[in-house]
C-alpha cells in the first residue's frame, strides 16, 4: 500500500481512535537535573523474560531527543483522577509540565509521578526508526503498581474502565 493521501490519513486516525489506549507519562531527568516528559498513549509489554516495554515516540518531540540521549525515563501509567496531567504533559512549552505535579526519582534516576496506577523504570535498550516515530524498546529495572484504576483515552476522550 503505498502513502495514504490526507483524506485517508484522517480516516485512519479516526479508525485507531476506536481502540482504547491507556494514558502514561514517559519521564527523563537530563544531566543537570531537570526533569523532562510527555504524555504518550502507545506503550505497551513486549516480553517477561527479560522484561521489556516500548514505547512510541514522535521524532519531532523535543522529549524524543532527551529520552535518546539520557538512555533511561520511568512510565507512569496516570490513574483515573490524572486527566489534567496528561493534558498538561502533552502541552507545549516543555518547561512548566513538572509544575504542581508531584514526584519522586526512582532507583534508576527517572521521574516518577505520584498517584498513578502504576509505574516501571526503564533503560533504553535499543532505538527502531519507524515513520515520524521512533520506537524506544526499553528493559524494565523496576515495577510497581497501586491498584488505582488506570486512565484511558478513547475517541478523543479520557475515561475509565468503569470498573
Amino acid at each position: 500500500m503505498g502513502a495514504m493521501d490526507q483524506k485517508n490519513s484522517e480516516l485512519f486516525r479516526h479508525v485507531m481512535s476506536r481502540f482504547p489506549t491507556g494514558v502514561t507519562v514517559v519521564a527523563t531527568l537530563l544531566p543537570d537535573g531537570t526533569p523532562r516528559g510527555l504524555t504518550v498513549n502507545a506503550f505497551t509489554s513486549v516480553s517477561l523474560d527479560p522484561p521489556l516495554v516500548l514505547v512510541c515516540i514522535d521524532k519531532s518531540a523535543v522529549s524524543h531527543g532527551q529520552l535518546r540521549e539520557v538512555g533511561r525515563f520511568a512510565v507512569t501509567v496516570l490513574s483515573v483522577d490524572q486527566a489534567a496531567i496528561a493534558r498538561q504533559f502533552a502541552s507545549r512549552p516543555h518547561d512548566g509540565r513538572f509544575d504542581s505535579v508531584t514526584w519522586r526519582t526512582s532507583e534508576g534516576g527517572s521521574p516518577i509521578l505520584d498517584e498513578g496506577a502504576a509505574w516501571v523504570d526503564c533503560v533504553l535498550d535499543r532505538v527502531i526508526e519507524a515513520g515520524d516515530h521512533s520506537i524506544f524498546l526499553a528493559r524494565v529495572i523496576g515495577a510497581e503498581s497501586s491498584g488505582q484504576e488506570p486512565l484511558l483515552f478513547h475517541a478523543g476522550a479520557f475515561g475509565g474502565t468503569g470498573a
